[in-house]
């Protein structure tokens, strides 16, 4: 290519952030689809008193694209613990709240402030409208509400948005269009990947993009949600919700986990993701197992690093 190859990725949380802060370090043009069904904390404060995106997914992937000086990165992403109108606020999601109002727009407010941080690549909402994310479960019981799906104890059987009539940002839809390869993930699966893939004609425009679809799978389960979820089962759902053709090629950890730091996790119910290869395979994508995890102040998290070579690796292909 005479250009920096085009990557759309899709996500949020943690995983997302881990994610880019390694893949910005390399010749690439990033585009980060951010979900905006995010309704707990000062996010969801915000959202109800000033009728805006959550603005807390968005701020995190602000700042692992960031290329400011460390003590700026740290005020933008401090979170105040005290006043009783400014506790539990973080200053980056007052800032986006604040430029999303002297813009006029939230995307346009977004696009300002990643010139104040200067932010390598772009960071895109799914949508430009406020959405709820639900979640059906087991037992038939419906819960509204991305923060309260996790513990409720009960099994997910599935998640939807509401309003059905949300649109995908057409600057999102141009991103997939334009792209030459989109990864979906990490991030948690039900509350964070599924929330942007869901907003009506983003799986559509995904499935249409010439771009190979990579799924970044998660290294370790999430409780309340991916509960004893094996690398086919978080394939399996994403299947079930947004149809096969939206995945071309699965990364997937095939390392053992150091046994101090399960012990830990296990603790709040965390446990790796097993690489279940033969059922993995069977879905008919292309399945590439390395060793991607790495240990960080007692967490263990996707090795940004070599996780990025893997998906330059594919966009040469």
């Amino acid at each position: 290519m005479n250009r920096n190859p085009k990557i759309v990725v899709f996500g949020g949380g943690t995983g997302l952030s881990v994610l880019l802060r390694g893949l910005k370090k390399f010749p690439v043009d990033i585009t980060a689809i951010v979900t905006v069904a995010d309704d707990g904390g000062s996010s969801g404060r915000l959202r109800e008193e000033l009728d805006i995106i959550p603005p807390g997914d968005i701020r995190n992937v602000l700042a692992a694209l960031s290329e400011v000086e460390p003590l700026v990165e740290q005020l933008f992403q401090h979170r105040f613990t005290n006043g009783s109108g400014l506790s539990g606020h973080s200053l980056g999601n007052l800032l986006l709240a604040a430029m999303s109002d002297i813009t006029g727009n939230f995307v346009t407010g977004i696009r300002e402030l990643s010139k104040v941080l200067n932010v390598r690549g772009k960071v895109l909402p799914a949508s430009d409208h406020r959405v709820i994310l639900n979640a059906q479960f087991n037992d038939g019981s419906i819960i509204s509400g991305e923060s309260k799906i996790p513990h409720t104890g009960k099994k997910i059987v599935r998640v939807f948005l509401t309003p059905d009539t949300v649109k995908p940002l057409d600057e999102s839809l141009r991103a997939i269009r334009d792209a030459d390869l989109i990864v979906i993930g990490p991030g948690s699966l039900y509350t964070s990947i599924l929330p942007s893939l869901l907003v009506p004609g983003m799986p559509e425009e995904i499935k249409k993009s010439s771009a190979r679809k990579v799924y970044l799978c998660n290294v370790m389960t999430q409780p309340g949600e991916t509960d004893h979820f094996t690398a086919s089962d978080h394939v399996n759902i994403l299947v079930a919700h947004t149809g096969q053709q939206i995945i071309d090629t699965i990364i997937v950890n095939n390392e053992n986990v150091e046994k101090e730091l399960l012990n830990k996790y296990a603790t709040e119910g965390g446990e790796p993701v097993i690489y279940d290869e033969t059922r993995l395979k069977s879905f008919g994508f292309e399945v590439i197992s390395d060793k991607i995890v790495q240990y960080h102040d007692s967490l263990i998290r996707h090795d940004a690093k070599r996780v990025s070579e893997i998906i330059l690796e594919l966009v040469s292909q």
